[in-house]
């Protein structure tokens, strides 16, 4: 039979959850006021690389963005894994649910694949594509980020589908090689001709986040498990991402984490990163940047706040863990 302590203790928590919906116990502390500043439209290979999960789970808990839309991209036919040829954005959409669903995320977002196909002169109106210029055409008094942490697939289709929503929001994408030279590098590699629609064929403005800058994301393979895995089985499904990766992958001593910018970006803060205004550039077959395009300028970051980064999404991961 419960003591009369234990009664008093419950009938606490129930009080203090009904001060403050959607917790599961109560909170001791003011919290600092904060409100969504921006809408987001959150596009990756989700099936590849789980540095993108990590990537998504930090933007849902992040309350100075609202996530109105998660849109999967596939991954490049040369890189599968283990994930059939095919069935990549389909299989991105179902892991980017499953997260969703784990997290238990109030007003979940709708996740819809894109395309199969890479690299098409004229992209598939996909229903991925679909879905962006519906909510890029959306009154809203919130502005829109489309944050793209893979190919720019989804987006050269909406972008053709409908040419207006190069004004309705800003991008933020994680891709290209170091300027001026450029070279290789895998969201570019994978549909170069979906780059060359959004960058040389349209003017919607673009954050590029290069692979010199997204490569300072690093997380090791030791804090992974050491400080990711306990939070909570949130955390312990997001670390279990990582433990799978494909057979041609050699896992060094760090992971990563180089999707997490466009979070860093959208919802937390730009004050303590660099950037520079520079001409764009044509995209050659090879990577390399090109002859500058006219009229055509990009924001290119080369440093990231990592510290600040990190720290907001383990901090978030704790306080989703105790609600």
């Amino acid at each position: 039979m419960p003591s009369r302590r234990s009664f008093v203790a419950s009938c606490g928590v129930i009080v203090g959850s009904a001060l403050l919906p959607g917790l599961g116990r109560a909170e001791t502390y003011r919290r600092i006021p904060q409100k969504a500043s921006a809408r987001v439209i959150v596009d990756n290979d989700f099936a590849g690389d789980p540095d993108g999960l990590v990537a998504l789970a930090h933007q849902l808990l992040s309350p100075r963005t609202k996530t109105v839309l998660v849109t999967a991209s596939a991954l490049d036919p040369k890189l599968l894994g283990d994930v059939p040829a095919g069935t990549t954005a389909a299989a991105g959409r179902a892991v980017a649910t499953e997260l969703i669903r784990r997290a238990g995320i109030a007003n979940a977002p709708p996740v819809v694949a894109g395309s199969e196909l890479l690299g098409a002169v004229q992209p598939e109106a996909s229903a991925a594509a679909r879905a962006i210029v519906a909510e890029a055409m959306r009154d809203d008094p919130l502005p829109l980020y489309f944050t793209c942490g893979g190919p720019l697939t989804n987006l050269a289709a909406a972008l053709r589908l409908e040419p207006k929503i190069a004004g309705r929001m800003t991008v933020i994408w994680i891709g290209g090689g170091a300027y001026p030279a450029g070279g290789w590098e895998y969201n570019l590699s994978a549909d170069i001709a979906a780059a060359q629609i959004v960058i040389e064929q349209s003017k919607v403005p673009l954050w590029q986040i290069p692979q010199d800058a997204y490569r300072q994301m690093q997380f090791s393979v030791a804090e992974l498990a050491e400080q990711l895995r306990p939070i909570s089985p949130l955390g312990e499904w997001l670390y279990d991402r990582f433990t799978t990766p494909p057979s041609f992958v050699d896992v060094g001593g760090s992971w990563p984490l180089g999707d997490s910018p466009t979070v860093l970006l959208s919802a937390i803060s730009q004050e303590s990163s660099t950037h520079v205004d520079l001409p764009g550039r044509r995209i050659k077959a090879d990577c390399t940047y090109g002859e500058e395009i006219a009229g055509r300028t990009l924001r290119v970051f080369r440093t990231l706040d990592a510290r600040l980064t990190f720290g907001d999404f383990f901090a978030l991961m704790r306080l989703h863990a105790r609600r």
